[in-house]
């Protein structure tokens, strides 16, 4: 019998149980994964808390994970057993030894990287990915503004619009973490505690402001992120660490320079097959030429999930968290 984490009802970390648990076998179009790594991400609390509410309960959760396939259902013609294969976005049900899902949602994964760094990349690089080119297309001379500049998704931000030519701003919550974000290509690291980083921005830039901010912080910087931005700029809210965004009049918008605003999933941008497949060639093709490199901050055994959520909430993390099957 192989064991998953499961949770009975939403809540704090203690919800996460390691329980006894048998998957059963694919069905028509799907694949049976042993995983060997499984992502540790910030919508994994959603799910937890209940803020993003999950279908049914008990449930697993868990969006991203690499692993090998050990049976295809009837149907399945792109992978066969032995297969090295990762993932990120739905359904959820990451925070097992062995998952079913469905074919359309693996990608290949290349000998040439390591399961345990496809775990910490998929979801983070291919949301990368689709921020930097499906949101606004950053180009050379561009500047920008991320969030979270350390964290999980800003480090690779970080480096792959720098790959790209772009000037990178980040916020960051210490020195330390200052540290880790220039390291991954971010210039002007701001800490947000110790300033006010909308003054700080516009005096970087001169008084024009950046040209798009990444915001997954939410609540409590919202307003300001509008505040960097020049005329016609684009705000990208692609999450919510501090809470959601509360209603506002839209035409604080035009006040602030007819301003562009999206709030994206990467569900959406690689729903159909073509977009999932290019996604994470483009991200597997930054990370092999070593102009993105993937950091695995922090390591935990599967059953250990409620320890990184506990890390995760408390800012305690940088780069990368898995847990390790």
């Amino acid at each position: 019998m192989t064991h998953a984490i499961r949770m009975h009802a939403t809540g704090g970390p203690d919800m996460l149980q390691w329980e006894a648990y048998d998957p059963g076998e694919p069905s028509s179009g799907e694949v049976l994964l042993r995983h060997v790594a499984v992502g540790v991400n910030f919508i994994d609390v959603y799910h937890r808390s209940g803020l993003y509410p999950l279908p049914t309960l008990p449930a697993i959760i868990g969006m991203e994970g690499a692993g090998v396939v050990e049976a295809v259902g009837d149907g399945v013609t792109e992978f066969k057993t032995g297969d090295r294969v990762a993932y990120a976005g739905n359904p959820p049900g990451a925070y097992a030894e062995v998952r079913l899902i469905p074919a359309r949602r693996l990608v290949p994964l290349p000998d040439a990287i390591p399961f345990d760094e496809a775990a910490g990349m998929m979801l983070r690089g291919m949301t990368a990915r689709y921020l930097l080119f499906g949101c606004f297309p950053v180009k050379a001379g561009d500047t920008i503004l991320i969030h979270a500049a350390a964290g999980g998704v800003g480090s690779v931000v970080c480096q792959w619009a720098r790959h790209l030519g772009a000037t990178v701003l980040g916020t960051v919550g210490s020195a330390a973490k200052a540290e880790v974000a220039r390291a991954s290509g971010c210039q002007y690291p701001i800490l947000y505690r110790d300033e006010d980083f909308a003054a700080k921005v516009m005096q970087l830039t001169d008084g024009r402001g950046v040209d798009v901010v990444y915001d997954s912080v939410g609540k409590s910087t919202f307003m300001k992120s509008l505040s960097c931005l020049r005329p016609m700029g684009m705000l990208v809210s692609f999450g919510q660490s501090s809470g959601s965004v509360p209603p506002f009049d839209p035409g604080i918008l035009a006040a602030k320079g007819s301003l562009f605003l999206t709030r994206p999933s990467l569900m959406h941008y690689t729903e159909a097959r073509e977009d999932l497949l290019a996604h994470a060639r483009d991200l597997f093709e930054v990370v092999q030429k070593g102009a993105v490199h993937i950091s695995i901050g922090q390591r935990f055994a599967l059953h250990e999930a409620a320890a990184a959520h506990r890390a995760l909430e408390a800012r305690n993390t940088t780069g990368s968290t898995i847990l390790m099957v």
